[in-house]
């Protein structure tokens, strides 16, 4: 049984991925995790590859040891994994909740880490991984102090083990999008401290480009020029000066 299996598949780019995957109706199942069993439910009837809900909070790293559980049982091959499930605490690191943001890098990091060793033994030449990075795995960002170092441990963790698995021809590319218009903003309390943003994409955009990117092989996928243009900058320029940029834009600090 080949599958795929997609985290964070109740909503925003995780859901959009489950489209995506679907119309390439080459595989024998979709397994979707998320909290939400009726949200997952409801992509039975949108997909027609046949869809397995899989309730997991991953917050809670138990539910790597659930997982497992499920493959060592059903014994797939997963063709692609799209760690797409994460979220955000916007605000500043002392005055926002510990364990909110202890529970952000539960699943931005840790839990995805524990999805791919899990998944791997059930990967062979061929199959992929999709990890969701964003657009502030690139530099410090204040007031998302916690959400974007989360995220570069997710970039430079892709790369790396798009290397280690080179040899067994497994693909492992991260996707760094700009601003999305997801649940995500909600969650994060984003409206409360981001006062500037340059454009927003939607969440089908950017897993339409990074399926189409997956298929070239690259290891990081960007959507959109500007975006491109603003990765490039912010390479070259001081660190120092990125951030005050950054804090003029959002006018804070």
């Amino acid at each position: 049984m080949r599958i795929a299996v997609v985290t964070g598949a109740s909503a925003g780019i995780g859901r959009e991925f489950v489209y995506e995957i679907d119309k390439q109706g080459s595989l024998d199942e979709i397994w979707v995790i998320a909290r939400r069993e009726d949200r997952l439910s409801e992509l039975k009837d949108k997909c027609s590859v046949p869809v397995r809900p899989v309730v997991l909070d991953l917050s809670d790293l138990s539910s790597i040891d659930s997982y497992r559980e499920m493959l060592e049982e059903e014994r797939p091959e997963i063709a692609l994994l799209v760690n797409a499930a994460g979220f955000g605490v916007f605000g500043p690191f002392e005055e926002k909740d510990l364990k909110k943001q202890l529970s952000s890098v539960t699943v931005n990091a840790l839990a995805l880490t524990g999805m791919c060793h899990a998944s791997i033994p059930y990967m062979k030449a061929g199959c992929s991984i999709i990890n969701i990075g964003s657009n502030s795995c690139w530099q410090p960002v204040p007031v998302q102090a916690v959400y974007g170092a989360s995220k570069s441990y997710v970039l430079n963790f892709s790369r790396a083990l798009n290397r280690e698995l080179r040899p067994k021809g497994i693909h492992v590319m991260c996707v760094c999008p700009g601003w999305v218009k997801t649940e995500f903003q909600q969650v994060a309390s984003h409206e409360d401290y981001i006062r500037y943003v340059d454009r927003w994409y939607g969440p089908d955009e950017v897993a339409r480009q990074a399926m189409k990117d997956l298929k070239r092989k690259k290891m990081v996928s960007i959507l959109g020029s500007p975006v491109r243009r603003q990765v490039r900058l912010v390479k070259f320029l001081p660190v120092k000066l990125v951030m005050d940029i950054w804090c003029r834009q959002q006018k804070i600090y």
